[in-house]
């Protein structure tokens, strides 16, 4: 299923579009690979897709489960190897503690959140590492 275009506009800069929506985006290399920083690097968007998946899954099991899901925020930090150049690790501070939940729904929703498509995809490669408040 074609889901997006992606476009090279010059100066290591690209335009990504979602086809359903039509929504854009630019990512820039990074400044410690030649870029300017300006936008989210290909693996900025790697590392964020992960926090964002993992909230997602969350919506998805509270929606069926009659659990009230308002508020979660995350902190996403990407480390770096050098050669190969890769992601090497990826660490979230996800902020779950405003949701009224009890031990055992919080334990069942961290357990679906580390089961989302983005790290299930990306875990033998990658180092994941999860604190969740």
């Amino acid at each position: 299923m074609k889901i997006s275009e992606v476009s090279y506009l010059g100066n290591l800069r690209t335009s990504c579009k979602h086809l359903k929506s039509g929504d854009t985006f630019i990512t820039d290399a990074p400044i410690d690979n030649n870029g300017k920083g300006e936008a989210f690097s290909p693996t900025d968007i790697l590392a964020t897709s992960l926090a964002s998946c993992a909230m997602t899954i969350i919506g998805i099991y509270c929606n069926k489960n009659g659990l009230s899901f308002e508020r979660c925020e995350a902190s996403v930090n990407k480390l770096m190897s050098s050669h190969p150049r890769k992601v090497e690790k990826i660490s979230i501070e996800m902020k779950l503690s405003e949701n009224e939940w009890d031990e055992r729904t919080l334990a069942k929703v961290i357990q679906v959140a580390r089961a989302c498509p983005v790290e299930l995809t990306i875990e033998k490669n990658v180092q994941i590492e999860y604190k969740f408040t």
